[in-house]
């Protein structure tokens, strides 16, 4: 996947991301990595947007900590982390979605899309900590149709 088609704030996530599995000593970069490494940005949009689909931000954050505090740690030096399989299924569908709305950058909201879709193929923990929260499917939808209008996201934000 290419990081130039990723929004700003996007990229940001996802280096924030790969620095608290660094500091997690973790081996690999999971969806929930990146989910709370977005609901930590300033400038994001992400935690507006869960909470109108009905998320517990409180409750999510706790759940992406617990979950995160569970997942293998690499002992000795630090060494490389690694982009896990769920996680690239997840940036992959991003990049479907990005294609389907005609955007030409994959925004925050894409991933939260495409981690709690319906029909995903692969079931993730994030899609179930994400339902633990109070999220539901349609109701991000509309959260997210509302938070961009008609604007397409063709613009690097």
């Amino acid at each position: 996947m290419r990081m130039d088609k990723f929004t700003h704030l996007f990229q940001t996530a996802l280096a924030d991301a790969q620095s608290l599995a660094l500091g997690k000593e973790n081996q690999v970069i999971e969806p929930e990595h990146v989910l709370l490494a977005m609901l930590s940005q300033e400038n994001g949009s992400i935690s507006a947007v869960l909470e109108q689909s009905g998320a517990n931000l409180s409750v999510l954050t706790n759940e992406l900590e617990q979950a995160i505090n569970r997942f293998p740690k690499v002992e000795g030096a630090p060494g490389e982390v690694h982009v896990s399989n769920a996680l690239g299924q997840i940036l992959n569908r991003c990049d479907q979605l990005a294609q389907q709305n005609k955007d030409q950058f994959i925004s925050s909201e894409l991933f939260l899309l495409a981690a709690i879709e319906a029909g995903a193929k692969a079931t993730t923990q994030l899609k179930e900590i994400l339902k633990k929260s109070g999220v539901k499917e349609k109701q991000l939808q509309e959260a997210i149709k509302k938070m961009r209008g008609n604007e397409n996201k063709n613009a690097w934000q």
